[in-house]
């Protein structure tokens, strides 16, 4: 490496280079301090820290318009400060229309002492009513408000009340609350109508688990599905109850959880679709089949064999259920009966099911389907057990007119946008149809009355009914069926 050359040392300053440096400093030093008091010399009469002791928004505005010559504003009056926060017990106690004392049952009275107040709006004469109840308590044991679920504000008729409307009447919650409002002046929020059909479901999942059980075991069952805006809703329908389950998938496995067809000794009544096969007893609707019958008749009127294919069609129908009306005869004689029905169906199907020719298309493919379909029916025997079975119809007409409303709302966008509300609906529509199907009228006052029951009995009828059966564990069916559905609703 080469080698470092040495540095140049630095010269020391002469005593009159020192003398002449100290000056040119003191000079400049002096110039500084000259600056400083001329900028304090114009701001003497400007102190800014005067105006932190006031107010400045609106004082200094005020001095600064009086000292331009101009008359300063009048004061303004302060105005009280908004609501906000959560109102206590104690101030919507003072709102209440009356007071009640709420005591442990079973408990006297002079043994209790008071615990707390509790304020619930309810209805009566078709009008909300704040009440104020004071709860007592013995020991552990306090004293229960009847009729309010949980710790809610809200008796169980009016969560009922916005439950018809919401998921029986179709109406959004908006509309609910509003309607509510109008006509019984109570002011919900959509957010509370939320939180309440929450409750309501919560409360009501046994009851629904209970429906499933009584739904398996039941000896005739309509069913029916139709796509929604989370894979499919289910209808199942008997002369009691229905159950309806909304974000499910329409596949076998589905309608296996519900209904095991290993097990199950009912008749069902369905379409001809491919998920309902397999079944011991099943009934096919003659609906799906004479539609099917009538619109080859609507795209080839010049056709004179389908036009008697779907008259004839019709008449075997007609003449099964007239055998049904017949008081003459019994279950046995009707079903001696069916097999002058099959002679009828064999020959007015049987030409073109044995023929093999499937070299068609259009309308004649139809027809060869629709031929082998009916008398495939006919073999399975599907077709005619209406004719002698009890309680059964020839369709299942009625499934169907339970999910026109959902079809519609589908089509319209006003159906459930997640799992946990098509959870929520499923159980709050399945209990309300059901409750109705136990009553005379299907009223509010008719189900609030059945409600009030199964609080004092401590279950419900449908669980009554379910724990004769043990065939059927419908328990957490729902979490199993609809897919990410919250377990804790």
């Amino acid at each position: 490496m080469p080698a470092k050359l040495p540095q140049p040392k630095s010269k020391p300053l002469s005593n009159a280079q020192l003398n002449k440096l100290v000056q040119m400093q003191a000079g400049k030093i002096q110039q500084l301090e000259d600056k400083i008091r001329e900028l304090e010399a114009k701001i003497a009469g400007k102190n800014p820290t005067k105006r932190l002791d006031q107010a400045y928004s609106q004082k200094a505005d005020d001095a600064r318009k009086e000292k331009a010559g101009g008359k300063p504003p009048a004061p303004k009056k302060n105005k009280e400060p908004s609501r906000r926060g959560r109102i206590t017990t104690a101030e919507k106690a003072k709102l209440a229309h009356r007071t009640e004392q709420v005591f442990p049952e079973s408990i006297d009275r002079d043994l209790c002492s008071f615990s707390h107040t509790r304020v619930a709006w309810r209805l009566e004469d078709g009008k909300a009513v704040l009440i104020a109840y004071e709860i007592h308590r013995f020991q552990n044991q306090f004293g229960k408000v009847q009729g309010v679920l949980g710790r809610s504000e809200f008796g169980v008729e009016i969560v009922i009340a916005l439950a018809y409307q919401v998921y029986c009447l179709g109406l959004s919650m908006d509309k609910a609350c509003a309607v509510l409002c109008f006509f019984q002046q109570i002011k919900l929020s959509k957010s509370q109508a939320d939180r309440l059909l929450h409750q309501l479901a919560r409360s009501w999942e046994d009851e629904f688990e209970s429906l499933c059980t009584l739904l398996a075991n039941s000896a005739v069952v309509y069913c029916d599905e139709t796509s929604w805006s989370i894979n499919s809703v289910w209808a199942f329908l008997t002369e009691q109850i229905t159950v309806v389950f909304y974000g499910v998938h329409k596949d076998g496995a589905t309608l296996q959880a519900v209904i095991d067809k290993t097990i199950f000794d009912g008749v069902l009544v369905s379409d001809d679709a491919a998920v309902y096969q397999g079944f011991t007893n099943s009934q096919k609707c003659w609906a799906h089949l004479i539609r099917k019958a009538i619109k080859l008749t609507l795209t080839s009127p010049e056709s004179t064999v389908y036009r008697e294919f779907a008259d004839r069609l019709v008449a075997i129908y007609r003449e099964g259920k007239r055998l049904v009306a017949d008081k003459r005869f019994n279950p046995e004689g009707r079903r001696r009966r069916v097999s002058e029905l099959d002679d009828a169906i064999l020959e007015l199907c049987g030409a073109r099911w044995v023929d093999d020719n499937t070299d068609v298309e259009g309308d004649a493919n139809d027809y060869r389907l629709l031929c082998n379909e009916v008398m495939r029916l006919m073999l399975d025997s599907e077709l005619f057990v209406f004719v002698y079975s009890e309680g059964v119809a020839g369709n299942n007409n009625a499934s169907e007119r339970e999910l026109r409303d959902d079809a519609m709302a589908r089509k319209t966008g006003r159906t459930s946008k997640t799992p946990i509300g098509a959870k929520r609906r499923s159980i709050i529509t399945s209990v309300l149809r059901s409750i109705g199907k136990q009553l005379k009228a299907f009223t509010l006052e008719g189900v609030i009355g059945e409600v009030n029951k199964w609080i004092i009995r401590g279950r419900s009828c449908f669980q009554q009914q379910a724990a004769k059966l043990d065939r059927t564990n419908a328990k957490g069916i729902l979490d199993r069926l609809v897919i990410n559905a919250d377990p804790s609703i």
